[in-house]
């Protein structure tokens, strides 16, 4: 088909679609209403699973900012398995501790631990957090004050200090190692024969999708000694506790290539084994994709139907039915693509509603995140909902006999 003939269907399908809003308007506008939920809700959602996979850090009740590495793993999992990690962070801790501004700069390793069970000898695990004791410091609930004060077995920067063997455990944790108060843990790892005895259980339980995740509070030379941490002297990321803002500034130009990140509070909520943001958008891409192709293909089918006069008037005057099909495929698309306009501007109050009501009810800076990629990602999904949604009005206006129409 020429080009000129196309565009001229095309501008003939925007009249009949701009047209039909002024004369009977129902089924178009529920048609722009039913594709703009949907793609609303699948931008709203999508946002809040970029929220989630940017969540890479852990909470801490008084941190106000997180050093890491800038290339960390944008996904759910707070657990490092051979990602980018910080080194030389007790005497980096140390540094930041003697600015006055600060009043405590925490490095954490985390780790997922192998213990055996206290009472059927199985292996299970446990989320491992390796902190230099701070009195007045907290780390996903669990006190750091429990442990012996500093990091006992790092001693003058060598790894032959008192080592301790102590372990704080969440009260899931407790319970899927059966354990107690004093209980020995065995570390359940090839080549290493080290065991830890519990020194405190609290209720500082983290609660995921999957439930009560159990962590534990161990001396940061201790963790990095059983997991080969300790060559480099190893973390994950380094809690700052600071009422001062500037001090941004200058924890950024601390180690080369990594993030200042500041309090956003979701990190105690995003530990998962499993690609979770990746889920959410996929589960909310196919909602989106099949609720808009039912509205479409449902209501324009009504509207072709509808209009069946005036489409076998088209056909009686040498209207071609390969060019009628492409006449309601196009008003079809016209429509889904209002929608997707529609859906786009839904889908961006929703975020910032969604933000709004965590910052308003859980102090959470940023549950979804708004990425111009995402105006791409709905325009892409409007306009394939609009064309799987053509195929049906598309035959159905193929189907309609002319002379049938022209004699009622």
């Amino acid at each position: 088909m020429p080009m000129r003939r196309f565009a001229s269907l095309l501008r003939l399908a925007w009249a009949r679609v701009v047209g039909r809003t002024r004369v009977a308007p129902q089924r178009v506008v529920l048609t722009v209403l039913g594709v703009g939920l949907a793609v609303g809700l699948m931008v709203a959602v999508t946002g809040v699973s970029l929220g989630l996979a940017s969540q890479s850090v852990v909470e801490s009740d008084d941190v106000q900012y997180w050093i890491l590495p800038e290339n960390a793993n944008v996904q759910s999992v707070a657990v490092s398995t051979d990602g980018l990690q910080l080194g030389d962070v007790h005497a980096t801790s140390q540094e930041i501790s003697t600015d006055s501004r600060v009043e405590y700069s925490l490095p954490v390793l985390l780790e997922l631990l192998p213990v055996r069970d206290q009472e059927t000898g199985e292996r299970t695990y446990i989320l491992a957090m390796g902190v230099v004791a701070e009195p007045d410091a907290s780390v996903l609930g669990l006190s750091t004050s429990t442990l012996s004060a500093g990091d006992p077995y790092f001693a003058n920067g060598t790894y032959n200090g008192t080592w301790t063997g102590e372990i704080a455990l969440s009260e899931a944790a407790a319970t899927v190692t059966n354990a107690s108060v004093g209980s020995s843990l065995t570390l359940d790892k090839r080549g290493v024969n080290r065991s830890f005895t519990v020194a405190n259980i609290s209720g500082g339980d983290v609660t995921t999708g999957a439930g009560a995740t159990p962590v534990a509070l161990l001396h940061l030379s201790e963790l990095q000694t059983v997991t080969g941490a300790a060559t480099g002297d190893q973390a994950d990321q380094i809690l700052v506790s600071t009422d001062d803002s500037e001090v941004k500034e200058d924890l950024e130009q601390l180690y080369p290539q990594t993030s200042v990140v500041t309090q956003s509070g979701l990190g105690a909520q995003s530990i998962s084994t499993s690609n979770l943001p990746l889920a959410v958008a996929v589960a909310a891409f196919v909602a989106a994709a099949v609720v808009g192709v039912l509205f479409v293909t449902t209501l324009m089918g009504l509207e072709v139907s509808a209009s069946r006069h005036e489409l076998g008037t088209l056909a009686a005057i040498g209207f071609p039915r390969r060019s009628l099909s492409l006449l309601i495929a196009a008003e079809t698309i016209i429509a889904a693509m209002l929608g997707g306009l529609v859906g786009v501007v839904l889908g961006v109050l929703a975020i910032l509603g969604v933000n709004a009501f965590g910052h308003a009810l859980l102090g959470v800076e940023t549950v979804a995140r708004f990425d111009i990629v995402l105006l791409g990602y709905a325009l892409v999904v409007t306009v394939l909902i609009g064309i799987v949604g053509a195929l049906y009005p598309a035959l159905l206006g193929r189907r309609t006999d002319a002379l049938e129409v022209l004699r009622r």
